[in-house]
């Protein structure tokens, strides 16, 4: 019974840090390397992830600045960012790339926090999904009914624990997007 326990709980902690590099995704009008992970570069026919070509830093709040560590890739590298279609219009000024990262409208922050509250979902979604996986395995042990009900109780009281977390996470991430 303990293992199907560690397992869930193992279950619900992939969940929330799958949750939580949903949530770096959604950017709040301040500068995050974080939104270039998905940003693959053309590198002399292969694809490869901007992060391994240059160092991606944050000069001021509302820019970052990636400067490669082979300048013969800056035009790979400015073309990459376009095809991300992350919606940010790369400077090249022969040395590095510098982001612009415009400040966000009422109505852009009110669709990013939509988004944050359909990624919410999904994880929950998630952790019920392991909740009913670890119930269903509780029910094919040999064990007496007592045990069963302990076992789902431990169950419910993890699933509580992690939609806290999920919670408390959307609410930082609502905070975070709302605040100018």
């Amino acid at each position: 019974m303990d293992d199907i326990l560690m397992e869930a709980e193992l279950g619900m902690e992939h969940a929330i840090e799958n949750f939580d590099k949903r949530l770096l995704n959604i950017r709040a009008g301040r500068a995050n390397p974080a939104i270039l992970n998905a940003v693959m570069v053309n590198y002399y026919g292969a694809d490869t992830p901007l992060k391994s070509l240059a160092t991606i830093s944050v000069p001021e709040a509302r820019q970052l600045m990636i400067k490669p560590f082979d300048k013969s890739c800056l035009s790979a590298i400015e073309k990459g960012i376009y095809e991300a279609n992350i919606g940010l219009t790369p400077n090249n000024n022969g040395e590095a790339i510098f982001l612009n990262i415009p400040a966000l409208t009422e109505e852009t922050r009110r669709e990013y926090v939509k988004q944050a509250k359909t990624i919410a979902e999904e994880c929950r979604i998630a952790l019920r999904n392991v909740r009913q996986d670890a119930n269903n395995a509780l029910k094919k042990l040999e064990i007496t009914d007592d045990e069963k009900e302990a076992g789902e109780k431990d169950v419910q009281d993890l699933i509580n624990k992690y939609n806290g977390i999920v919670d408390q996470k959307f609410k930082e991430k609502e905070t975070e997007l709302m605040s100018v």
